[in-house]
């Protein structure tokens, strides 16, 4: 599989550890930057271009995802799903990786360099990448709600359009009281 990573000046060291872990496993690395250390760099244009490879790579057929991160991981999810295309998903946990790929489809991750240990991350990129998407209904569903939206701000009709706002009444699907849902 390819992965393509990009991080900012608090994860470069981690850059480097991941891009000898991902070609031992097998994998094609693509790193997309920084290539040197500058404490005062924008991870934007790094984070960006590294999820506009993953759309591209996935259009044409390709198995590909992305990992980007920094030292939360939070601004470099945000630059990441500006592409169209991107679902980044911030992961913390095992539990968080998987989840990101069985229900949302996630091809880019989210990591804070400064947060966990290099195998602990190490652990949670692997788990991302050997998760497979459950292709359920529901979870296919919200996915393309999702990419409704980012194409042309569509949305589902409101439920409490007319009414004013209320609790659930039991007669909503199992899907409407997911504890799983998001």
């Amino acid at each position: 599989m390819r992965i393509h990573i990009a991080t900012d000046h608090a994860g470069l060291e981690f850059s480097t550890q991941l891009q000898h872990h991902l070609a031992g496993a097998g994998h094609d690395v693509v790193d997309h930057g920084p290539l040197d250390y500058e404490p005062l760099d924008d991870y934007p244009a790094f984070c960006i271009r590294a999820a506009q490879a993953v759309v591209r790579d996935q259009a044409a057929g390709m198995q590909s995802l992305g990992v980007v991160f920094g030292g939360s991981g939070n601004g470099e999810q945000i630059a990441a799903n500006k592409v169209e295309g991107v679902r980044a998903a911030l992961v913390w946990s095992i539990a968080t990786a998987e989840l990101a790929r069985e229900h949302n489809d996630a091809n880019v991750i989210a990591i804070g360099a400064r947060q966990h240990t290099f195998e602990e991350a190490a652990s949670f990129i692997d788990r991302f990448i050997a998760t497979p998407f459950s292709n359920e209904e529901r979870h296919i569903r919200r996915i393309h709600q999702i990419a409704d939206f980012e194409r042309d701000g569509s949305l589902v009709p409101d439920p409490r359009a007319g009414g004013a706002l209320s609790a659930p009444t039991g007669g909503e699907s199992a899907d409407a009281m997911d504890p799983e849902a998001g």
